[in-house]
C-alpha cells in the first residue's frame, strides 16, 4: 500500500500565515501538519509516499527530502497548473501501480489507517471514502452510507436545507490503480464533483468506512487554534518531540524555566527557549528559541519559532508567527495575529481581530483598531438569506461597504470590457452604500454600470445585457427601515450561487485582493434606455389581443420605485386603471406585517367602493404582489397562487408549476403530476426554468417565459391575462379552492445538533416515504411534515399539513417532543 500526500494547496483562508510557506508546512505543535501525516503513515507501516505538490513546493522538498530521517521514501510530483484534486492524482500515475491511501497534507488525525484499509478491501471496493461524524457539517462534503458500507448519497459543501445527515467525508480515500481510467488526462478533475459522482453509478465500487478517532480540517484560522486547543485537552493522539514533565505539560530539551513560572492548562514549550520569572502561560503552545520575559501573561495562544516577547505583556487567543518582536507591555486582545517578522512596540494595543501582515512594524503606544491592509472580521458570516444584511451606517458602513465591493470586484477574472451593474431604492442611505460599493468596485479595476434607483426586477433584467458578470443592489429592508439589504446577482438575474458567495467571503476576510494600477482602474458609467428595454421585453410576452379592456382595476403602488416604470406599460393595455400611492416617498415605509394589513385593508375598500374587478398592491421593490378580489376579500398568498394556479390549469392543460416544497397538497390536486417542487430559499425557487409559473406563496410570482425572477408587475399583467381568458372574476376562482390546513412552527436547536437531528430523523423514519429537497420532508399518508434548519439562527422550522388545523399541529407537536429528545 502507497500512500499519496495532496500538499499543493494555497491555504488562502490561512493568510497571512500562509503568505511565506505552504499550507502543509504551518507549524501545528511545533511541527509541519504534514509531519504529522508522514508520521502517521509511517505508524501504520505505509512507508512509500508521493506528494504532490504546488504552491511554494521547495519549501516542502528542502524541509522532508527524500523521507530517509522520518523512517520513510518520498516521490514529488509537482503540478504545473492546478488540475483539481483527482486531475493533480491522475498526473502521478506512474508512480501508483499499486492501492494506494489519499491523505491530505494540512488535517490534524489520528484514525487507524489499517481498518480503513482493511475495510477497502473487504468490500473489494475500487474506492473507499473515509468518512466522520460533525457537529457542524456545512463546510463538508456530506454522505450517506448503508449498513453495508456503500455510499448511496452524498453533497458537496451544502447548505443547511441540504444537511440530511452529519457524516461527512475526510478527504481521505483508498483507490485502487484501475481508477485512473476514469479519470481523464491533463483536465482539471475533482474527486468530490466529477469522480465519485461517476462511480456512484456503478453499483458496490464506491464504499464509505464511518472511522473514528480524531479529525479535524485546519482550514482556516479559527480550526488552526482549535486543533491546539484538542492537542493540548488530549483529545488527538500525536507524537510531540518535546519531553513530557505530566499528562498536560511538554518542555523541550534546553528550555530555562525561571522561579515562579505558572503553567497552566496544557502548555508545550519548544527547544531552547528561555521563560523569565512571573511568566504565566496558560492552555499555550511555545515554538523553538523563543524568550518570554518575565510578567508576561499568554493564554489560550500559538506563539511559532524565534520569537520574543518583552515584559509584562498579556497575549489571550492569539497566533503569533516566527521572528516577531513583541515590546513592553503589549496588549494583544483575542483573535489577534501577527504575521512573519513583524516589530510590535512597547505599550501598543492591537485590538480584537486585527491582522498584521509579515514585516509591518506597529509603532510604540499605538492603538491598532484594524488590520494594516484593511478593517477586522464582521459577523459570523458575510452572506445570510436575503443576502448581506445589516444595521445602516453601523454595521453597513460606507467603509464596510467599499470593502464589500472591492472583494466582489476581485472575485471576477480582470477583463476590461466586463462590468457589473450596481442599483439600489431611491433611500438617500442606499444612495450612499451604493457609491462607497462602487469605489470599491473600480478600485480593483472591474467596469460599473450604475443603474441609479430601479426596482429590484428591472435590474435584475438588466442583468446579462449590460452588466455581464451579474449585478448588486442595495436596499432597505422590507421587515425593518433600520437594516439594509445588499442583494448579489448573477449575469442571468439570480442570485449568485452560494460557491460564489463563499469566494467573496474569503476574499473580504482574506483583505489580499488586488488593487488596480492607475490607469486600470475600472470605469464608471450610465446606460441609456434601461427602462424601454424592460418594457419591450415585458410587452413581447404578454397576450396583448387577448386582453379584457373594460377591466378596472386598482393598484397601491406603496411609494416605491414601480410608480416611475409601470403606469406607462399599463397604458399600453387601455386599462381602466386608478392609481394609489403612485409616487416616490421613501419615508413612507412598509416596515411590519400591521402596516401592511392596513394598506390592504385601504385597498380592498377603494376597491369595493370603485367596483373595481381586482386590486393589486406591489411591494416597495415590486418583486411581491398581493391580491383583492372584486367583493373586496383579501386573499392569502397562499389562496391567491392557488387561483392563479386553478386559472392556469384550464387554459394550459400541459403547464408545469413550479412551487416550494412546503406548499399546500391542494396545487397537486389541480395539477395532477404537473407540479414540480423547490426548495423555500428564493435561488432554489428561481431555478426552475421550465415550469409556467413558479411562485413562492408568500406574493412571489415569476413567469420563467419572461425571466426567472420575482416580478410583482409582470406577475400582475399575466393575472389580468389569465382572467381574460377565463372569463371568471378572481373571487370566484379563489372560491373553487379547497380548504387546506398548513401549521409552522419554530423550535430552537443548537448549531452543532443540527446534522445529528437531521440523520436521525431519517434513520428513524426509513418506513415512511421521505423527501430531501430541501430539509426532510415526512409522509404520513396524505398528511406530511417538513423539518427545515434555519440557515441563519440556531433553530428547526416545522410545516406540517393535515385535514384540520389541529391535526397539523398535533403532528408538529409530535416532531416538536422528537427534536428536544
Amino acid at each position: 500500500m502507497k500512500a499519496v500526500i495532496m500538499a499543493g494547496g494555497f491555504g488562502t483562508r490561512m493568510r497571512p500565515l500562509t503568505c511565506n510557506i505552504p499550507k502543509p508546512m504551518v507549524p501545528v505543535a511545533n511541527k509541519p501538519i504534514m509531519e504529522h501525516i508522514v508520521r502517521l503513515l509511517k505508524a501504520h507501516h505505509i512507508t512509500e509516499i508521493v506528494a504532490i505538490l504546488y504552491y511554494q513546493p521547495e519549501i516542502i522538498q528542502n524541509y522532508f527530502d527524500n523521507g530517509k530521517k522520518f523512517g520513510v521514501n518520498i516521490e514529488y510530483v509537482t503540478a504545473v497548473e492546478d488540475l483539481g484534486t483527482a486531475g493533480s492524482v491522475k498526473n502521478a500515475a506512474e508512480y501508483l501501480d499499486e492501492p494506494f491511501i489519499i491523505i491530505s497534507g494540512d488535517v490534524l488525525t489520528d484514525f487507524n489507517l489499517s481498518n480503513i484499509i482493511n475495510f477497502h478491501q473487504e468490500k473489494k471496493a475500487l474506492a473507499t471514502i473515509t468518512l466522520t461524524r460533525v457537529q457542524n457539517p456545512l463546510q463538508y462534503g456530506i454522505v450517506i452510507v448503508s449498513q453495508d458500507g456503500k455510499i448511496e448519497r452524498f453533497l458537496e459543501k451544502p447548505g443547511w436545507g441540504e444537511v440530511f445527515s452529519d457524516t461527512v467525508n475526510t478527504g481521505i480515500y483508498v483507490l485502487e490503480p484501475e481508477t485512473f481510467k476514469y479519470m481523464p488526462e491533463n483536465k482539471e478533475f475533482d474527486f468530490s464533483k466529477n469522480f465519485f459522482p461517476s462511480l456512484l453509478e456503478k453499483n458496490g465500487a464506491l464504499c464509505g468506512y464511518i472511522a473514528s478517532g480524531y479529525w479535524r480540517d485546519i482550514g482556516n484560522l479559527e480550526e488552526y487554534r482549535l486543533a491546539h486547543y484538542d492537542i493540548l485537552s488530549g483529545k488527538v493522539l500525536i507524537d510531540i518531540h518535546s519531553i513530557k514533565k505530566d499528562k498536560s505539560l511538554w518542555v523541550g530539551r534546553g528550555t530555562e524555566l525561571s522561579d515562579n513560572v505558572s503553567l497552566e492548562h496544557g502548555v508545550i514549550i519548544g527547544n531552547d527557549c528561555r521563560i523569565g520569572e512571573g511568566a504565566r502561560l496558560v492552555n499555550t503552545v511555545i515554538g523553538d528559541n523563543c524568550i518570554i520575559e518575565g510578567n508576561s501573561h499568554i493564554s489560550s495562544s500559538i506563539i511559532w519559532d524565534e520569537t520574543f516577547i518583552a515584559l509584562g505583556c498579556e497575549l489571550n487567543e492569539n497566533v503569533v508567527a516566527s521572528n516577531v518582536t513583541i515590546g513592553r507591555n503589549a496588549i494583544l486582545e483575542e483573535g489577534a495575529l501577527i504575521s512573519d517578522g513583524c516589530k510590535i512596540g512597547e505599550h501598543s494595543v492591537l485590538r480584537a481581530n486585527v491582522k498584521v501582515w509579515p514585516f509591518k512594524q506597529v509603532e510604540a503606544g499605538a492603538t491598532l483598531s484594524s488590520s494594516l491592509i484593511w478593517g477586522e472580521k464582521w459577523g459570523r458570516s458575510l452572506f445570510g438569506t436575503n443576502g448581506v444584511v445589516g444595521l445602516a451606517n453601523m454595521e453597513i458602513t460606507p467603509e464596510f461597504a467599499a470593502k464589500l465591493g472591492a472583494a466582489c470586484g476581485a472575485s471576477f477574472s480582470p477583463n476590461a470590457t466586463l462590468s457589473v451593474i450596481t442599483s439600489r431604492d431611491s433611500h438617500k442611505v442606499s444612495r450612499m452604500i451604493n457609491r462607497a460599493l462602487i469605489s470599491g468596485i473600480l478600485s480593483v479595476g472591474t467596469n460599473v454600470w450604475d443603474l441609479g434607483a430601479l426596482p429590484m426586477p428591472v435590474a435584475r433584467y438588466q442583468a446579462g445585457t449590460i452588466g455581464d458578470q451579474g449585478g448588486i443592489h442595495v436596499r432597505r429592508a422590507s421587515y425593518d427601515p433600520r437594516m439594509l439589504e445588499i442583494k448579489f446577482f448573477n449575469a442571468s438575474g439570480l442570485d449568485i450561487p452560494i460557491s460564489k458567495e463563499r469566494s467573496i467571503e474569503q476574499l473580504f476576510f482574506r483583505e489580499d485582493f488586488r488593487r488596480a494600477k492607475t490607469e486600470e482602474t475600472g470605469v464608471l458609467s450610465f446606460p441609456y434606455r434601461v427602462i424601454e428595454c424592460y418594457r419591450e421585453g415585458f410587452l413581447r410576452a404578454i397576450d396583448r389581443p387577448n386582453m379584457n379592456k373594460n377591466l378596472k382595476i386598482v393598484i397601491d403602488y406603496c411609494f416605491g420605485s414601480a410608480a416611475t416604470i409601470f403606469p406607462s406599460i399599463l397604458g399600453e393595455f387601455g386599462l381602466d386603471v386608478i392609481s394609489l400611492n403612485a409616487y416616490l416617498d421613501p419615508t413612507k415605509f412598509i416596515s411590519s406585517p400591521a402596516k401592511m394589513n392596513q394598506s390592504l385593508k385601504q385597498l380592498s375598500n377603494i376597491v369595493q367602493t370603485l367596483g373595481a374587478d381586482i386590486g393589486f398592491l406591489l411591494d416597495q421593490e415590486a418583486e411581491s404582489v398581493f391580491l383583492v378580489d372584486e367583493k373586496g376579500d383579501i386573499l392569502p398568498p397562499e389562496i391567491a397562487f392557488a387561483a392563479v394556479c386553478q386559472m392556469i390549469a384550464q387554459i394550459v392543460p400541459e403547464a408545469t408549476v413550479g412551487t416550494p416544497i412546503n406548499t399546500t397538497r391542494i396545487i397537486d390536486q389541480i395539477l395532477p403530476n404537473r407540479v414540480k417542487r423547490t426548495k423555500m430559499t428564493s435561488r432554489g425557487i428561481c431555478e426552475e426554468k421550465e415550469p409556467f409559473l413558479v411562485g413562492d406563496v408568500n406574493g412571489g410570482f415569476i413567469f420563467p417565459q419572461f425571466h426567472q425572477i420575482f416580478d410583482g408587475m409582470f406577475a400582475v399583467v399575466k393575472i389580468l391575462e389569465l382572467l381574460s381568458k377565463t372569463g371568471k372574476s378572481l373571487g370566484c376562482v379563489a372560491e373553487s379552492i379547497p380548504p387546506f390546513f398548513v401549521s409552522h412552527q419554530r423550535v430552537h436547536c443548537s448549531w452543532e445538533m443540527k446534522g445529528t437531528v437531521m440523520r436521525q430523523l431519517i434513520e428513524e423514519t426509513t418506513e415512511k416515504t421521505v423527501e430531501l429537497i430541501d430539509g426532510v420532508k415526512i409522509h404520513h399518508g396524505q398528511d406530511w411534515i417538513l423539518l427545515l434548519p434555519d440557515p441563519d439562527e440556531a433553530s428547526f422550522h416545522l410545516y406540517a399539513e393535515s385535514s384540520s388545523m389541529e391535526k397539523a399541529e398535533a403532528l408538529i407537536g409530535e416532531y416538536v417532543g422528537r427534536i428536544k429528545q
